[in-house]
């Protein structure tokens, strides 16, 4: 019995070196699923408004540096929005989003260099919802560097504002599918 264990051992384990052989080559197989993806930096982190001359509105932008790739022909899309997060604090008749004193607000326009198609004309910043930066099509792809876009923004000088400093907060949000 322990002669018939003996040659069963001894076969099982030159069948499995055999199966192992050794080799100065091999392969393997890659795969890569790429799908839609996005991501933004905002490179400025405090954008000043100043005004240029007395009562002349308050004027700054805000740099992003995004990359994008959304899905083929027919299917893909993306966007770049912005929404007031946290409103301009102060003392009251100060500058507001939310709700704003009469005759005044914050509005911006934008520049996207492509593949993003930047909004058009001036669009008023809202804390109760998203605004649009840029629009993406299907198959839009940015450089590995990422591409420049900027939001350029206007806040109405009002006399009626009292004498503070005011600062919000605004989040932009890149999507791509």
């Amino acid at each position: 019995m322990k002669r018939i264990l003996l040659i069963a051992v001894t076969l099982l384990l030159a069948a499995s070196l055999a199966q192992a052989q050794s080799s100065t080559t091999g392969t393997t197989t890659l795969s890569v699923a790429v799908g839609p993806e996005a991501a933004i930096v905002v490179n400025t982190a405090t954008s000043d408004l100043t005004s240029p001359s007395i009562f002349a509105d308050y004027a700054g932008t805000t740099d992003l540096t995004y990359r994008v790739r959304t899905s083929g022909t027919g299917v893909g899309s993306g966007t770049i929005v912005l929404q007031v997060t946290s409103d301009f604090g102060g003392p009251a008749g100060g500058p507001r989003v939310a709700s704003p004193p009469a005759g005044t607000s914050l509005t911006y326009t934008c520049t996207d260099p492509g593949p993003g198609t930047a909004c058009t004309g001036s669009i008023t910043a809202l804390t109760a919802s998203t605004t649009n930066v840029s629009t993406f099509g299907a198959n839009a792809y940015s450089t590995i560097a990422g591409t420049l876009a900027t939001v350029a923004w206007t806040l109405t000088n009002s006399p009626a504002y009292p004498v503070a400093t005011y600062t919000a907060t605004v989040t932009f949000t890149i999507s791509a599918a």
